[in-house]
Parts: structure tokens; sequence; C-alpha cells
């Protein structure tokens, strides 16, 4: 029998799953920094998402450990170079997810070409304001979607249906690839002299930190609005908070931030700016499966079976 911890909140039947395994399932969510340190000892996997972070100092006070597992998709919240030289498996769930935030993308979209937010809070709050709210059709406007991975594919197959133009961006995938996904494929300078909806599916690394900032929204069209659901900080969120105010593009519809939890930031009191709390995930059957997805990398690792979905093997 092994101990689990969980630090943040994951489905019942997966925990369900691992006890009926015959491992103890330890459930401390919402742990600080020193308390997950003191946690983490005598632990033989550990699980988290999106809140917790995974330090060096984790990884070495947690010596028993063979797994972490997140319940999502994202590692920039692990230490994973830590993790691979003390020799621990560091796993994700990187299916459990796409269709939510490529519902939420569209979700963005669709809420930033027609005020709906702004439009219902002014109801709700006894003004009505048919004509200050006055949106636009996206049939006929041009896509741009920066990453044609799994969750970009999937907002191109429902982009599409709107009759939407598709460009894209991917260096890491072919002319060939993208044409079967309907998009065409151009450079980012061509993005932003294009692109009337900008959406983004990248991971956050060196390359793609402030990927859209001033230089790019600089070249863009004032049709544009720009729509993250990957990762904060792929935007620089002061850059695109000026450009809105000024003019120089539409709008913009925000799911993830630089800092989370956050709860200030200059794109707040923009009237064109559609915001959320890292809601990508957070729908029942994402996080049904993200449950499902650890579980079994967990009680793969435990048992000394190959894990489908290790980052570090």
């Amino acid at each position: 029998m092994a101990r689990i911890l969980v630090a943040e909140k994951i489905a019942e039947p997966a925990l369900q799953r691992m006890r009926d395994a015959g491992h103890e399932v330890d459930i401390q969510v919402g742990l600080s920094p020193e308390e997950l340190i003191e946690a983490v000892v005598g632990a033989q996997a550990l699980i988290i998402r999106s809140a917790t972070t995974v330090t060096a100092q984790v990884i070495n006070s947690g010596k028993d450990l063979v797994l972490v597992g997140r319940a999502g998709v994202g590692l920039d919240n692990v230490d994973v170079a830590a993790a691979t030289e003390a020799g621990v498996l560091v796993a994700n769930a990187p299916l459990s997810n796409v269709v939510s935030a490529a519902e939420q993308t569209l979700a963005l979209i669709l809420a930033t070409a027609r005020n709906l937010p702004q439009a219902h809070s002014a109801l709700t709050q006894g003004r009505w304001e048919r004509s200050a709210w006055s949106g636009v059709e996206l049939q006929g406007k041009t896509l741009a979607i920066v990453g044609l991975g799994r969750i970009g594919r999937l907002v191109a197959t429902r982009a599409a249906a709107f009759d939407m133009r598709l460009i894209g961006y991917d260096p890491y995938v072919t002319q060939e690839s993208a044409a079967e996904a309907g998009v065409e494929l151009v450079s980012l300078d061509e993005i932003a002299a294009r692109a009337d909806f900008l959406t983004l599916h990248v991971a956050k690394t060196p390359d793609t930190t402030n990927l859209i900032d001033a230089a790019f929204l600089a070249k863009a069209k004032a049709t544009l609005r720009v729509i993250n659901v990957a990762r904060g900080g792929i935007v620089n969120e002061a850059d695109l908070a000026e450009a809105i105010a000024s003019g120089q593009i539409a709008g913009a519809g925000i799911d993830v931030w630089e800092t989370e939890p956050t709860t200030e930031s200059p794109l707040f009191a923009l009237p064109s700016v559609v915001v959320a709390p890292h809601l990508g995930a957070s729908t029942a059957e994402a996080q049904d499966k993200a449950g499902d997805a650890i579980a079994d990398q967990v009680l793969a690792a435990l048992s000394g079976k190959p894990v489908e979905f290790a980052v570090n093997a």
C-alpha cells in the first residue's frame, strides 16, 4: 500500500479507484508552500492541478516520491528538471480538457463579438443599452489560430461551422497537415495583417512568453480581438490593455493570467474585454477525464508499469 497525497480537488470516482487498489488517499487541499513541503514527506505519489507549485524543495522533501501527477495539461507549475534529477516521474492528463478548452475558446470569441457579458451586466443593473452593445458577425471573419495541436484543431473545426476564414501559425506543423484541418499556414506577421480574431493554443515556453506584445499589436488590424485560453504570459497583458484602450485593436477575451489567482488587471477596466478566472478546463466532463487519467498514471507508476503520459520517462 502506498500513500497518495492529493493536494487539489479531483473527481471522487478517481479517488475511489485508488482506494480500491489498496492505497491510502490523503486529501489535503489548500496547503501553503511550506505545508506542502511537510505533507509530501512519506508520500509515494503527489496529485495536483494548476494551483499548486511543485518546486525542487517539494521534490527533495518527498524522498519516497515515485510520481507527481498533474490532473490537467500544463506543467509550468512543476519543476520537471528537479523531478527528473531525483528520479521522480512527472505525468499529466493531456487529453482531458481539449474539448472544454476548445469550447471555452469559442465561447470567448462569441462573447467578445457580441458583447454579451457587458449587455447582461447593464440589463441586470436596470439599463436597457441595446444600441451600446452592437457587435459583429463571425461569418466571413478571419480567425488566426496560433498552435495547431489537439485544441487548435478542435477550434478550427468549430469555427469552420461559423463560416470563418481560418489561418494559422505553428512552426512544427506542415502546410499539408494544416490544410487537413482546413487552416492556411502563414507567418506571424501575416496573422497580424489579416486576423479579425486571434486565438492562442501553445505551451508557455521562453519562445512563446510575450509572443503577443506591443510590437505584434502595432502591426494588427483595428478589428482584431485576442483570445487566450492557453497560458498567462503568452500575451503581454499591459501591452494588450494599452492597444485596446488606444483603439489600436478592438478587444479581447482572456481566460488565463500571468499571475494566478489575479484580481487586478488594467484589462478589467476596458469595456471591450471579456475576462474569466481560468475556466478553460472547468467542466464536469473535463474534471472527470482528468481524474480518471491521472489515477491511471498513479496506479501504473505504483505498480511498476509503464506510465503512458510521463513527460520525463
